[in-house]
């Protein structure tokens, strides 16, 4: 499809020594594919924001969140309650989650790191790393710091 772009000049600046570009905060990366539950992402966010609600659908390698340290964090947000027959008294709250982080077209662009993609569709931006596979990302991940201390 077509898309149109606008951007807005603000300044000029001096050129910053010592700049890396990207983000300095690791993703929350899912591991399965499925729909993503509230009992799941309870445990989920006490990582790291997330861009994603119960009911959305996800699939392995998409990026559902931003990391409170700087690594990248594999975690399941299709995992389901266990359900028992026993009941304890006052256990069985009702579940609630924070209100996830609804990201612009813009924003997701500048959240991205080069080894991340952003997927945009009529009704959605998602975005997802380039290696869905988590093992294959994890490979990519072992090669490229052993060429790198070369």
């Amino acid at each position: 499809g077509y898309g149109i772009m606008n951007h807005t000049f603000e300044k000029y600046a001096p050129v910053i020594k010592n700049w890396e570009p990207g983000r300095t905060q690791g993703a929350l990366v899912s591991i399965n594919a499925g729909s993503a539950t509230t009992y799941s992402l309870q445990s989920v966010e006490d990582r790291g924001q997330l861009f994603i609600n119960a009911g959305t659908e996800v699939y392995e390698g998409m990026i559902v969140g931003q990391n409170s340290r700087e690594n990248d964090i594999a975690v399941n947000v299709t995992k389901g309650k266990n359900l028992t027959n026993t009941r304890a008294a006052g256990k069985d709250h009702a579940a609630a989650i924070k209100t996830p982080k609804d990201m612009t077209l813009e924003e997701s662009i500048e959240f991205l790191n080069d080894d991340e993609y952003c997927e945009v569709t009529p009704k959605n931006i998602r975005l997802r790393k380039k290696i869905l596979n988590t093992g294959e990302r994890q490979k990519a991940a072992k090669r490229k710091k052993i060429a790198a201390s070369k």
